[in-house]
């Protein structure tokens, strides 16, 4: 029988040969074979003799083919997270590489970008299911094929590890094994094929005004231009925009995994009407929201200031790349409300009017609103369609003045955006779904459906996203839990003051995760998040993870975005034996490499003689000139730093952005008219290697 879910255990028979994968439970299934050291696939019907070891892992993460080698990344320790409607979800833990050489060759770019892999993949927090699909909202796997594997009915935008699968995808597929031949499918192969996500997901058992209900919060980051924060903004050509997280909270009454009791209904919601009741029938509540970033050509360039230099392209130029972004959102989630949280002044006003710009190039006849208070002359904003004609007079565009409305602390004006949002929200519905007891395969019998989402954005999607998505996500939940009788008329959520704790939490937990994967630290106003109030403890915690982005952001995301796109595909290394270049090569001049060690060597002797102590009958002079003489050395050095910042961030290796090599270029002309080591910078070597991308040449830049 053709086995649709992934095999829960696997072991690895190693041998000189090959690897061979077998699944000690289903002893009657094929075994995967992978040739050593072509790679080559094929199943076999028995198992193979004659490994030199065999261990036991919980799943095949995928195949990567660096410079020198072809490697098996295989997971070896996997957390349980919890049961979600019965099925068990995990956590990867630790992966494993398994080189398809017999003896490892050694390369200082082989080298690197193994490390860079088993960096990120030991820090990305990243999850997976043998017999769930995580990758799909409930509302998405309701209209899934369940006679489908698994793999195949994983969301493309959320199938992680979907490159490194490539390989076994391919064979599936009957595309053929690394020897290029080409057959039928491979149904034997499905069950080895394991969807991974990447992003948050908590699983809880809790009650509500005494109600029992498994309480679920899970974010998916999409594949599809994933990064990191300054390097990875706006939107490409495909029309995917940067840091795009979907997140689904989730409500269960009567999880049969749980135990803690059954709820029976009070005035329960049959088909969007209040007045059912389903009895200890399973109920899944699910409501779904959206975030990304604004949908233009745009990007931040890191020059060590701590306020990057902003650039945004022509909006025209991004119409076609917008139009295939909300085709796409439109399709999978209905009416779209935008809602925008920039600040109207300062520097982010630029990229407030391009998106308006743009939502008024998209939508029919647009029609503004604008609304204003003794706060803000435009408190919120509207662009809506004032016609129905295409499909994107679906966009409803809402800008919000969150930084004017809630400064002071008064976070609680945040519900001017709920009151604008309200009519949407309550017209976009949520999901609802009760079980078939019945049907073998666990589907829901759908009972309403999600028709709209809110796609919310600030500057980098995070923060004052984080406070935004936590409002909406408890307003959906008392509504959904009133439906359903949980909760009476008038009652809140948030009335229970042990679930509104939990609910907090796990919000905020949901928005460190979400800002650790793109900007490297936890997020800012967390407290505000768990606590309903901002404290000084917050505060506090929100200037050290500042400080902490700064530093990142500046020296620590060009290794983490060429991780990022080795794992994705974005990148394919070189596997020619006459290429001898190596990529991570510092091409920079000796000189220019060598100004920041003069500056801690001048720090260095500075203090070392403010800390000699001299003899009475001591010239005290010499030292003072020794001392002033490095103190003009570091004050020059940390000048020169500043001022041509962009020579010392750490860029991006092999996918660099356009931008960034135009920046080097002109900080390195400028260099060459310094007067103090200009002349003594070999210009042949002032020339940058860097590998280009994200930005298209040509593209009208406004500064």
């Amino acid at each position: 029988m053709r086995s649709l879910v992934p095999f829960r255990d696997i072991n690895v028979h190693a041998s000189a040969s090959h690897y061979a994968f077998t699944s000690p439970s289903s002893p009657s299934a094929q075994t995967l074979v992978v040739e050593r050291p072509s790679g080559d696939l094929r199943l076999n019907d028995g198992a193979l003799l004659g490994a030199k070891r065999v261990s036991s892992i919980a799943g095949i993460l995928g195949m990567i083919k660096l410079r020198l080698d072809k490697y098996i990344i295989v997971i070896t320790k996997a957390q349980p997270m919890g049961r979600l409607k019965g099925h068990m979800v995990y956590k990867i833990i630790s992966t494993e590489f398994l080189p398809l050489r017999e003896r490892a060759l050694h390369d200082p770019d082989e080298d690197t970008y193994l490390s860079l892999l088993k960096t990120l993949l030991k820090t990305g927090p990243m999850y997976f299911s043998y017999s769930f699909d995580i990758t799909n909202s409930f509302q998405r796997q309701a209209q899934s094929d369940p006679s489908q594997p698994l793999w195949r009915r994983a969301d493309d935008r959320f199938f992680w590890n979907k490159f490194i699968q490539s390989d076994l995808i391919d064979f599936a597929n009957g595309a053929g094994s690394g020897s290029g031949l080409r057959g039928g499918q491979q149904a034997g192969a499905d069950p080895f094929i394991l969807p991974v996500m990447f992003g948050m997901l908590r699983i809880t058992q809790t009650r509500v005004k005494a109600n029992p209900l498994t309480f679920t919060l899970i974010t998916r980051r999409s594949r599809h231009r994933a990064g990191t924060r300054y390097l990875t903004r706006g939107i490409d050509d495909q029309g995917h925009v940067a840091n795009f997280n979907e997140t689904e909270q989730i409500v269960i009454l009567n999880d049969e995994t749980g135990d803690l009791g059954g709820f029976a209904g009070g005035g329960g919601m049959q088909n969007g009407k209040v007045g059912g009741s389903e009895g200890y029938d399973t109920q899944v509540l699910s409501y779904v929201q959206t975030r990304g970033s604004v949908p233009v050509y745009w990007a931040e360039v890191n020059s060590l200031k701590y306020v990057p230099n902003l650039q945004i392209r022509g909006v025209e130029t991004a119409v076609e790349a917008a139009r295939q972004h909300f085709s796409e959102q439109i399709n999978l989630y209905g009416d779209n409300y935008l809602v925008n949280l920039v600040n109207q002044k300062g520097r982010e006003d630029r990229v407030k009017i391009a998106y308006e710009q743009m939502v008024r190039i998209l939508v029919s006849s647009p029609n503004e609103a604008t609304q204003a208070d003794y706060v803000t002359e435009e408190k919120i904003h509207v662009v809506e369609a004032s016609q129905k004609n295409q499909i994107y007079d679906r966009l409803h565009y809402i800008y919000f003045d969150f930084h004017n409305e809630t400064k002071g602390l008064k976070w609680h004006r945040a519900q001017l955006l709920l009151d604008q949002l309200n009519q949407g929200l309550t017209r976009g519905q949520y999901f609802r779904g009760v079980d078939m007891p019945a049907d073998a395969q666990g589907r829901l019998e759908v009972r309403n459906r999600q028709t709209a989402v809110v796609r919310t954005n600030c500057m980098d999607c995070l923060d004052r996203t984080n406070v935004v998505q936590t409002m909406l996500g408890r307003w959906t939940l008392t509504r959904q839990l009133t439906d359903v009788g949980a909760l009476k008329p008038g009652e809140s959520a948030d009335d229970d003051k042990s679930f509104q704790d939990l609910f907090r939490n796990i919000w905020a937990d949901n928005a460190d995760v979400v800002s650790k994967s793109y900007s490297g630290t936890g997020a800012l106003k967390t407290d505000f998040t768990r606590t309903g109030e901002r404290t000084t403890a917050g505060m506090a915690q929100d200037l050290n993870n500042s400080i902490t982005r700064y530093v990142k952001n500046n020296f620590g995301d060009g290794p983490r975005q060429d991780a990022f796109d080795l794992l994705l595909g974005v990148y394919l290394p070189s596997t020619s034996i006459t290429d001898t270049n190596l990529v991570f090569k510092d091409r920079r001049p000796i000189l220019i490499q060598a100004i920041p060690y003069l500056l801690a060597a001048s720090f260095f002797m500075v203090i070392i003689t403010s800390l000699t102590r001299t003899q009475p009958e001591t010239t005290v002079w010499p030292l003072r000139v020794f001392a002033l003489l490095w103190m003009v050395i570091g004050s020059w050095c940390g000048h020169f730093i500043w001022t041509h910042g962009m020579l010392y961030v750490n860029w991006p290796k092999l996918n660099t952005p356009r931008w960034a090599q135009e920046g080097y270029q002109e900080t390195m002309g400028s260099v060459m008219k310094d007067k103090v080591i200009g002349n003594f910078v070999p210009r042949e070597r002032g020339a940058s290697n860097v590998r280009l991308g994200h930005l298209e040449e040509g593209k009208k830049r406004i500064q």
